[in-house]
């Protein structure tokens, strides 16, 4: 029965092997062709050297003093925009800072505004100045004035500066002003 089935299967259809391609194919039967043969001696051939006429050289490039100019305008605002945000991020840092600090001094400022309304209740007033000696003035302490009578005031002319002292007293004023203004 296994001589059957093999023969149903060589038919034209069918394949012993590989179906891939072979690659070395070409050479192999190059060197069944030329088995016997002696190797032939292959020519020597100088390289060619291609040779250029002249060399090119690029010609030295002109710089724009404009364009070096807006190379520096352009570094020196990317300094300027570099330098507000390190200056931002020290501002936010002590916003921080100072946020905290409030919110210590709010609390403290509780704390101090109880302490305070405890502290001037009337009765702890009152028993700490009985405390003292202190008490109430009686009628012979106590005193009126009277203000029915009208107001009046002497008002005396003083003498007239000569022009000396007010020489002085403009020179004086002069120095003044400069010792301030360098103060």
């Amino acid at each position: 029965m296994a001589a059957t089935r093999d023969m149903r299967y060589r038919g034209k259809q069918a394949v012993n092997g590989s179906l891939a391609y072979d690659l070395d194919y070409a050479a192999r039967e190059w060197e069944l062709r030329h088995a016997g043969e002696a190797p032939k001696g292959r020519k020597k051939t100088k390289a060619k050297v291609r040779e250029m006429p002249h060399v090119l050289i690029r010609a030295r490039q002109y710089v724009s003093p404009l364009a070096l100019l807006s190379v520096a305008a352009i570094m020196g605002l990317a300094l300027l925009v570099l330098m507000s945000y390190v200056q931002l991020t020290m501002l936010s840092a002590e916003t921080v800072k100072l946020q905290g600090q409030l919110e210590e001094l709010e609390s403290e400022n509780v704390s101090l505004t109880a302490q305070y309304q405890r502290m001037f209740d009337m009765a702890s007033v009152k028993e700490a100045a009985e405390a003292a000696g202190m008490s109430k003035p009686s009628g012979t302490q106590l005193g009126r004035l009277d203000l029915s009578a009208g107001d009046s005031a002497v008002a005396y002319q003083q003498k007239e500066p000569g022009l000396f002292s007010r020489i002085l007293a403009s020179l004086h004023g002069g120095v003044y002003a400069v010792v301030e203004y360098f103060d």
